[in-house]
């Protein structure tokens, strides 16, 4: 007598939210970015008042931190209305930002005691890290603009990817360091969007480990996936069911059951999904000792997670 397979047991609902408002971006990272973003990009099928209704929803589910990610989110329209939503329903808030461009306006909104602000830098050297972003004067704004949150007393955390031999990765860290940025974290480029090798799905093995424990993220269209990385499993549409449905739902379950777990050397206490998510976010940014291979490591914080994508 045969017996089915048992169903993957339905994980808790996220504590944090990855929420990628946007696909346009002032800069065209050809080599690494997972959104795929640029100038010519979309905010995405999602309007303001549905980004709001996922909010909403993210509370009443027991969420406590969302970040703001893209794409370069602040280029939405209803960036800063959405932040302001978010923190009147009580969540705290990352933003996610190239620091390109940053309107006066959005300095208030950063300076928030529950605003954090993350941000991706790739080398001391302009021309190499304006080489990555193709943008010409990247480097100088976003180093610029990292000095003057700094100065403002914000909380900013920098992501570094090491894309390349040779890449001026650890004078980087060493710079950020210098400059009085207390959290700056490196991690290797993932093969997911830009990065990806070939046109095929990627693996599951591109990913930390960590997705879909504790976090999740949802995609300019509505998809839900385990993480800003892992968007190519997607496990629910919160346009066409709210955040409840796919949480409690066998995808989702599925989903978390696939992607494989790991353990690693992570600074300690540093890999929960309310420290980092694996990523922009940078999901990206992982605490590991430079001399280990980071691909084991798991997330270190969610605010830096997700940053080095942009």
């Amino acid at each position: 007598m045969m017996t089915a397979p048992q169903a993957p047991a339905t994980p808790a609902p996220p504590t944090f939210l990855e929420l990628e408002i946007t696909q346009r971006c002032q800069l065209t990272c050809s080599s690494h970015c997972y959104a795929q973003a640029g100038p010519t990009k979309g905010h995405g099928t999602m309007t303001g008042d549905d980004w709001r209704r996922v909010i909403t929803e993210a509370v009443a589910l027991g969420v406590q931190r969302v970040q703001f990610i893209g794409g370069e989110p602040t280029m939405h329209p209803d960036f800063a209305a959405l932040v302001e939503h978010a923190l009147a329903a009580g969540l705290d808030v990352q933003v996610y930002s190239n620091l390109y461009r940053v309107r006066a306006e959005h300095w208030e909104l950063y300076a928030h005691p529950r605003v954090t602000l993350g941000t991706s830098y790739y080398s001391d050297d302009p021309d190499e890290h304006d080489q990555i972003t193709g943008r010409k004067g990247s480097h100088d704004s976003t180093r610029a603009n990292i000095v003057e949150a700094v100065r403002r007393g914000i909380r900013v955390k920098v992501g570094i990817i090491h894309l390349r031999d040779g890449q001026r990765t650890e004078p980087a860290r060493a710079e950020m360091a210098a400059l009085g940025v207390a959290r700056v974290h490196v991690d290797r480029v993932r093969g997911v969007g830009n990065a990806a090798k070939t046109a095929a799905i990627p693996s599951t093995s591109e990913l930390c480990g960590r997705c879909a424990d504790g976090k999740a993220a949802i995609l300019p269209d509505g998809t839900v996936a385990p993480c800003v990385l892992g968007r190519f499993l997607p496990a629910g549409d919160v346009k066409t069911g709210g955040l409840a449905t796919v949480f409690t739902g066998q995808r989702w379950a599925q989903v978390a059951a696939s992607i494989p777990r790991r353990s690693g050397s992570c600074v300690p206490d540093s890999c929960t999904p309310k420290e980092d998510s694996c990523q922009p976010s940078p999901g990206l940014v992982m605490a590991c000792n430079p001399d280990q291979d980071s691909s084991d490591c798991a997330p270190a914080e969610t605010e830096a997670c997700d940053p080095a994508y942009e």
